[in-house]
C-alpha cells in the first residue's frame, strides 16, 4: 500500500455485537489515501478474528494483537504503528458518515495552525438517548469554531474524543495519551489548549456515537465527576491561574467546593467566594469568606490581578451570570472563566 495520507486508530475490547457495522462504516469512506490501524486490547470474545476476517478482504486494515493493558496503552501503541500525518480517532461502537475522513482531512489541511478537527455528532442509542445526554450532545454540537470551543474548554470536555483528527507530529509532541487517573481525552484536550493549539469543527454530523450503560465513561472512575475537577483545577492552575494573585469562586455549593479542594491541594486557595444563598452569605468555606453576589462590583478592586471562577453546574445558571457579569464590565476568558 502506498503512503497514506489518514490514519484511522481504533481501539477494541470485547465489540463483537457493533464492530462488523463500525468497520463498515469506515471501509465505506469516500476518502482513499488512508489506512485503519486497529489494536486489539485482549478481546476474549471474536473481536480479532472479526477483524482478521475483516483484514483478508481490506488490506487497508493493520491489527495488532496485545494482552489486555487497558485504553491508554492501546492508543498509544496504535499511534506507533500509524503512518499518515493526519491521525482520525475512531471507536468500536460508533459510526462514521461516508464523508467524514474526506471533510475532516480538507479541513486539516485547508488551515496551517489548525490542530484539531472535529464534527458535529449525533447519539444512537437503544432504547432511546437519555435526557442528560441530549443536553450534552446539544451544548457539544453549539461549540463550532475555536473561540467557542476554548470558551468553554473548562466546562466540559468540547469535542468527542471519536470525532477528532489530529496532526500525528503534535499529537507526538505532546506527549501522547497519558494516565494520570483521571479522563485522558479531556487532558489531552486541555493539553492542546495549554500549548496554545487551534481546534475546529466541521458544521456537519459526520459521526454517530453509541451511548450504553457499558461505555467506559460510564464505568470507569478515571470519568467521575471529581476526577474532571482534578482535571480542571490541574489545567487552571498550570494556565490561567498564573497570570492572575487573586482566585475568587463564584459557588459555595457542591462544584464549588470540590473545585477549590483541589485549587487548595495545589496551592492556589481562593480568596473568596462569591454567592447568592442568603444562608451561605457572611459565613466561611474552607475557611475563606463567603460575599453576595450584589456586592462582587464594590468587592472587586479590592483585589489583585483577579480572576473569577464561574463553578455553578445549575441548569441555565450560567446564562444567567456571565449577563450579571457583562453588567459589572467583566470579560469572559480575561476577568473570569466559567468551570462548571
Amino acid at each position: 500500500m502506498s503512503q497514506p495520507r489518514v490514519s484511522v486508530l481504533m481501539p477494541v475490547h470485547n465489540a463483537e455485537h457493533t464492530l462488523p457495522e463500525t468497520l463498515q462504516s469506515i471501509q465505506n469512506q469516500t476518502y482513499t489515501e488512508m489506512e485503519i490501524v486497529i489494536v486489539d486490547d485482549g478481546s476474549s470474545d471474536d473481536s480479532l478474528h472479526i477483524l482478521e476476517a475483516a483484514r483478508e478482504q481490506d488490506p487497508r486494515l493493520i491489527i495488532s494483537a496485545q494482552p489486555h493493558r487497558g485504553l491508554i496503552a492501546t492508543l498509544n501503541e496504535g499511534l506507533s504503528l500509524c503512518r499518515g500525518p493526519f491521525v482520525a480517532r475512531m471507536d468500536a461502537d460508533d459510526l462514521m458518515h461516508p464523508e467524514r475522513i474526506e471533510k475532516q482531512a480538507a479541513l486539516l489541511a485547508s488551515q496551517a495552525d489548525l490542530s484539531v478537527a472535529s464534527c458535529l455528532v449525533e447519539t444512537i442509542a437503544v432504547p432511546e438517548v437519555g435526557e442528560g445526554m441530549k443536553i450534552y450532545e446539544g451544548w457539544l454540537n453549539g461549540l463550532m469554531h475555536h473561540d467557542d470551543i476554548v470558551r468553554e474548554i473548562f466546562i466540559e470536555s468540547p469535542v468527542a474524543h471519536p470525532s477528532v483528527m489530529l496532526k500525528r507530529h503534535e499529537i507526538d509532541q505532546l506527549g501522547r495519551y497519558q494516565d494520570r487517573g483521571w479522563p485522558e481525552d479531556y487532558d489531552l484536550w486541555l493539553r492542546y489548549h495549554h500549548a496554545g493549539k487551534r481546534f475546529e469543527k466541521v458544521p456537519e454530523v459526520l459521526l454517530y456515537w453509541r451511548d450504553h450503560p457499558e461505555r467506559a465513561t460510564r464505568t470507569d472512575s478515571r470519568y467521575s465527576v471529581e476526577n474532571f475537577i482534578r482535571t480542571k483545577a490541574h489545567y487552571l492552575v498550570a494556565g490561567p491561574l498564573r497570570r492572575c494573585h487573586d482566585v475568587l469562586v463564584w459557588g459555595a455549593g457542591q462544584t464549588g467546593r470540590r473545585l477549590s479542594k483541589h485549587l487548595i491541594r495545589l496551592e492556589r486557595s481562593p480568596s473568596l467566594f462569591i454567592d447568592i444563598n442568603p444562608g451561605k452569605i457572611g459565613g466561611t468555606l474552607r475557611g475563606i469568606p463567603i460575599s453576595s453576589a450584589d456586592d462582587l462590583g464594590e468587592l472587586w478592586p479590592r483585589f489583585k490581578r483577579p480572576l473569577l471562577l464561574v463553578a455553578v453546574a445549575s441548569r441555565g445558571a450560567r446564562g444567567l451570570i456571565r449577563k450579571r457579569l457583562a453588567e459589572l464590565g467583566l470579560i469572559e476568558g480575561t476577568d473570569y472563566l466559567c468551570v462548571a
